[in-house]
């Protein structure tokens, strides 16, 4: 390695602001990509991979790519634990297998498929007794949906409001994304722990005596230490609840600015699924994961030093022109299944299918057969945040 090229020789995007970030990250994903598929930025100590091949490589590359990070720990922080997201196999396979079974295409459709329907008729009954002038498609619909089908899939008894499940996961959301190290954003996370800490001290040895087919369960019934029990639960919340919830908004939002790409879908003649896919493509909930370098590696074109602070931009991924041609727009014909808005690897999202059916089987369609003239209210804005996750916080809406 004595002739490797030096980091020096590694774009350096000294204008990078991750503050610019959370309010729009896509035009800064643009220039990153224009620098090259590796770029180092300044303001956050982080080499970014930012195409899509480069992204999608690593993620195929673990042993280089690690997600055992001793740096990369706001995960670890937020959560009070080390999930399996930042372990590598084999202890990351272990855990996985765990949580497989009860997330798998059969078990989501069998299982988990007549919940949703269930939960979704109920929350669109309590958007609709909020009113078109009032209503947030986010707080009335999204958000309590999403909660609640997270409370049924974890097991975690019937009395967990939906609103403490969305301010856990809000809470573990914003500390997994806090590279700033905001004290504020600690302090939330560590209350969330302690409230859901003290949820699975009662249920976890009900779990142990009488064992059923929730997420929470079968990560005991396979033996896994308490801690790692534990550690997963709140992943599950991290996780389980943003990216459907943001989903659901960011799908109405889409269709709802593309008038004739929405009555496309209405009509019947692109199948939900692929809507889903489009816009999980085109407005990602997952913006970036971080990984360590684990070795000296050379990646396309530069030399990673042991211990480098890598961030995988599956948003910036998601928008390369080189895979996806007019990349920026939203379009329900695109074939977009390529995309990594879920991650790829062995690290791909778990819940992936679980979110899909909820979403594209259950919740946008039922919305819409029952609320045909649903569309963005315009007296009052939406409002968007985050570039490590992203979504709509607040989604005004009529009828």
């Amino acid at each position: 390695m004595a002739n490797a090229p030096t980091t020096q020789k590694i774009p350096v995007a000294d204008w990078f602001d991750p503050r610019a970030a959370m309010r729009d990250p896509y035009p800064l994903f643009a220039r990153l990509r224009a620098m090259g598929p590796v770029v180092h930025a300044s303001a956050v100590n982080r080499v970014f991979v930012t195409t899509h091949a480069a992204v999608a490589e690593a993620e195929q590359r673990p042993e280089i790519f690690s997600s055992q990070s001793e740096t990369n720990v706001t995960m670890v922080r937020a959560l009070g634990g080390r999930p399996m997201l930042r372990k590598d196999d084999p202890d990351h396979a272990t855990e996985r297998s765990a949580i497989n079974p009860t997330l798998r295409p059969r078990a989501v459709t069998q299982v988990w498929s007549p919940q949703f329907a269930e939960n979704v008729e109920l929350w669109i009954d309590a958007l609709l007794e909020v009113g078109p002038e009032h209503a947030d498609l986010n707080r009335d619909f999204a958000a309590p949906v999403a909660s609640q089908n997270l409370i049924d899939m974890l097991g975690f008894p019937a009395e967990i409001d939906v609103e403490d499940m969305r301010r856990w996961s809000t809470s573990y959301i914003a500390g997994i994304g806090n590279l700033l190290d905001d004290p504020d954003i600690w302090r939330r996370a560590d209350e969330s722990q302690a409230e859901v800490n003290a949820v699975l001290d009662e249920l976890l040895p009900q779990l142990s005596a009488a064992p059923n087919g929730s997420v929470t369960s079968h990560l005991l019934q396979v033996g896994l230490p308490e801690e790692a029990v534990r550690a997963n639960a709140h992943l599950t919340i991290s996780g389980g609840m943003n990216e459907p919830q943001h989903m659901i908004t960011n799908l109405v939002w889409a269709l709802s600015t593309h008038p004739d790409q929405r009555e496309t879908v209405l009509s019947g003649e692109v199948a939900w699924g692929d809507v889903f896919e489009e816009a999980a493509r085109w407005q990602s909930p997952i913006g970036m994961v971080p990984r360590e370098v684990a070795q000296d590696t050379e990646f396309h074109g530069a030399f990673l030093p042991a211990g480098t602070n890598m961030g995988l931009l599956l948003a910036s991924a998601n928008r390369d022109t080189d895979v996806f041609p007019d990349a920026d727009s939203f379009d329900v014909r695109r074939a977009a299944r390529g995309h990594l808005a879920f991650g790829s690897g062995v690290h791909m999202c778990a819940g992936r299918w679980a979110a899909k059916n909820a979403i594209a089987e259950h919740a946008l369609p039922r919305l819409y057969e029952r609320i045909p003239t649903l569309r963005l209210a315009t007296d009052r804005a939406p409002s968007w945040d985050g570039w490590v996750f992203r979504g709509i916080t607040s989604l005004p809406v009529t009828w």
